[in-house]
């Protein structure tokens, strides 16, 4: 079975007027293409995800069924597979890197869909997280290719607070000595722990400690997850991925582009894909209220809010089955 794929991009003008120099996408596909190209379904990647991640969202028994639907799963700018500051050319390696947004992630994906792959139609954008926030994005920078979407615990434009948030996380990163402005030797582990632990107090709800459902999903106490969260950055993510990502995090707003120029509404009110917006309410970060007001713009939406004590979480493959449930139940439909 193929490990994946590369789509070299050579020099991308990015939306900040910078250029990403020798700029690559890394992705895999699975299942085939039929004859009318009416079963493309595109999985783009979490914050700490990649395609291999994406895999837990795809089954023969599940509603992204590779027998029935070609799925390709793009690698976002900065996870370290598609161009990042740990793999890049030597004169943008590292703090050099450039500034991405999800703009600049879409234009790419959309060469690789419709250059490489040849591909004219997306029955569905569907992801998690950082995912489900390229999925908006998708149906307002390219309305005319997307017939439907479904972010799951996203936004089409990040909150104030879902950045302050983030400030914090990064905050522990770098205070770390050996962080040293992103031109460290070797990695700021101690910093790159310090992230990881203090992510493990927003990723899961109050409910998610107060029941002590940490032990459902193999953690026999709290340290044990902490600890587990820390070692998990530290071991296998670069810093300057982490914070690269994070920025384009914070950048996200699909107005933010030469279509749209900062107007929200407008954005917003372009998207013509069909749409359900899954929150969970117990999320942390993103919050339902933006999907709530997101749906008063957006034509074909509905809004299907899900409870769950895994709060952001409870998307994670494994975590919460109603919740998977519910989540194919809602593609299903979509892809009718």
């Amino acid at each position: 079975m193929q490990k994946y794929a590369q789509f070299n991009l050579g020099n991308i003008k990015l939306l900040s007027g910078k250029v990403l120099k020798s700029a690559k996408l890394i992705y895999k596909t699975y299942g085939k293409l039929n004859k009318d190209q009416s079963n493309v379904i595109l999985l783009p990647t979490f914050y700490t995800g990649t395609h291999k991640r994406n895999e837990g969202f795809i089954g023969k028994n599940r509603a992204i069924n590779p027998n029935k639907y070609f799925i390709v799963s793009i690698n976002m700018f900065g996870n370290g597979l598609s161009s990042s500051p740990s793999n890049t050319i030597k004169s943008q390696k590292g703090s050099e890197f450039p500034e991405i947004t999800l703009w600049d992630n879409i234009y790419c994906q959309h060469k690789l869909i419709t250059k490489k792959l040849k591909i004219k139609k997306i029955a569905l954008v569907a992801g998690w997280s950082m995912a489900g926030c390229q999925s908006y994005q998708w149906a307002a920078q390219y309305p005319n290719i997307v017939k439907a979407i479904l972010p799951f615990c996203a936004s089409s434009k990040t909150s104030i607070h879902n950045h302050v948030f983030l400030e914090g996380i990064k905050a522990a990163l770098i205070t770390d000595a050996n962080w040293k402005n992103g031109k460290y030797k070797k990695q700021p582990i101690a910093g790159l722990k310090a992230f990881g632990r203090v992510y493990a107090g927003w990723a899961f709800s109050q409910d998610f400690y107060r029941k002590k459902l940490y032990k459902k999903i193999g953690y026999e106490n709290v340290k044990n997850l902490l600890d587990d969260w820390g070692n998990d950055h530290a071991k296998n993510w670069d810093a300057n991925d982490l914070l690269c990502k994070l920025k384009t995090w914070q950048l996200n707003d699909i107005s933010n582009s030469p279509i749209y120029k900062g107007n929200y509404i407008k954005a917003l009110k372009s998207i013509k894909a069909k749409t359900i917006l899954m929150p969970c309410n117990q999320d942390l970060y993103f919050r339902t209220e933006d999907n709530v007001y997101e749906k008063k713009f957006i034509n074909r939406a509905s809004l299907r809010p899900v409870d769950s004590p895994y709060g952001h979480c409870a998307a994670n493959p494994g975590n919460d089955k109603s919740f998977q449930k519910k989540l194919d139940k809602n593609i299903s439909e979509l892809l009718i």
